[in-house]
C-alpha cells in the first residue's frame, strides 16, 4: 500500500492542524495505522495509532488529550488532529500501516510494514 501524509504547517502556539494520511492502490481499512514523527537532531517517536479492526487506539503520553486519531474508511484516509500544539510538536510527521499488528506492537516503529512521506509541522511560540 502506498501512503501520503498531507496536512502539515505553520501554525501558532495553541493552534490546531489536522493531519491526513491517505491509501492508493488498497484500501487502508485492513491496516492499522500509525503516527510517528521526528524532530531535527532526534529519534523517531510514536505519536498515536489506530487498529485496522474495533479501532482501538494508543497515543503517546506527550500527545494524549490534545492529539486525537480517527480512520474514515470511506474515504480511505487516517486522520490526526492536533489541537492545542506547543512548540515542542514541531517535527516531520509520518504515518505508517501495517496489516498484521498486534496491539503491543502499536509504538513500534520497526512493526509497520509500509511508511508515507513525511509531512512537517511546525509550531511557533
Amino acid at each position: 500500500v502506498q501512503l501520503q501524509a498531507f496536512g502539515g504547517g505553520l501554525v501558532q502556539a495553541e493552534g490546531s492542524l489536522r493531519l491526513s494520511c491517505a491509501a492508493s492502490e488498497r484500501t487502508l481499512s485492513g491496516y492499522s495505522v500509525g503516527w510517528f514523527r521526528q524532530a531535527p537532531g532526534k529519534e523517531r517517536e510514536f505519536v498515536a495509532a489506530i487498529k485496522r479492526s474495533g479501532g482501538a487506539t494508543l497515543y503517546a503520553d506527550s500527545v494524549k488529550g490534545r492529539f486525537t486519531i480517527s480512520r474514515d474508511n470511506a474515504k480511505n484516509t487516517v486522520f490526526l488532529q492536533m489541537n492545542s500544539l506547543k512548540p515542542e510538536d514541531t517535527a516531520a510527521y509520518y504515518c505508517a500501516a501495517d496489516q498484521s499488528l498486534i496491539r503491543s506492537s502499536m509504538s513500534n516503529g520497526n512493526a509497520y510494514d509500509y511508511w508515507g512521506q513525511g509531512t512537517q509541522v511546525t509550531v511557533s511560540s
